[in-house]
């Protein structure tokens, strides 16, 4: 008998062994039973937990703060499938799985090691980061992505300023630099946008494993809503 499409379950944004998909759904019951309470949504959870997972960090559940349409308009992004990642280091696009994004597709995007990005940092006084965005926004990648930023407050300072100043309008702003200058005032930032969506981490936690969670949280939840159609 075949499976109704509803009650199908994901298979792209699984792991592809039966062990590795036993360890990771063991791994959410633990968390599931571990979390006593939070104050997350039923689509806003699955983000948080995958989070928790990859750190092995219960801070998550309330650091973790999300604008009111985040979830909906990623998934908007992601199921249209003429969305991409701009991300500000290249640990973020080596991260995310390739069938995953296939399936959905999505490409990736980092310029920071790019010999113009550097020159221009140099001789503007500026990040490599800040301008790693300038040019993202130049070729026209930042309008309908989803950008993630995991290393660098400064990527995430800037975005805000090109949504400010240059019209930008990106799906949505995953934004969790780790560090101690400016880490968390950045997102204290981007998380006063209101027409532009965020998933941020409050504070100074955070770091581009955490973005690869979330955003692979992001394409198991469009997977499901895929298949319920």
């Amino acid at each position: 008998m075949t499976t109704p499409a509803s009650k199908a379950a994901n298979v792209v944004t699984e792991q592809l062994t039966a062990a590795g998909r036993a360890i990771e759904h063991d791994s959410f019951a633990v968390i599931d039973r571990e979390v006593l309470a939070h104050g997350y949504t039923p689509t806003q959870w699955p983000i948080v937990r995958r989070m928790i997972h990859a750190n092995a960090d219960f801070d998550f559940n309330g650091l973790t703060d999300f604008h009111p349409t985040a979830v909906e308009q990623g998934l908007v992004a992601i199921l249209s499938r003429s969305t991409r990642v701009v991300a500000d280091v290249e640990m973020i696009c080596v991260g995310l799985s390739a069938p995953r994004l296939g399936h959905f597709g999505m490409r990736t995007h980092q310029f920071i090691s790019d010999p113009d990005v550097i020159e221009s940092a140099k001789a503007e006084g500026t990040t490599r980061a800040v301008q790693a965005m300038r040019k993202a926004h130049r070729l026209g990648l930042v309008d309908g992505a989803i950008v993630g930023i995991g290393n660098a407050p400064t990527a995430l300072i800037e975005i805000v300023r090109l949504v400010h100043e240059e019209g930008a309008r990106p799906a949505l702003v995953v934004g969790m630099p780790v560090g101690f200058v400016s880490a968390a005032e950045s997102k204290d930032l981007v998380a006063l946008e209101v027409d532009v969506p965020w998933i941020v981490i409050r504070g100074r936690k955070g770091g581009s494993t955490l973005v690869v969670a979330a955003i692979h949280a992001l394409l198991g939840l469009a997977e499901a809503r895929e298949l319920a159609a």
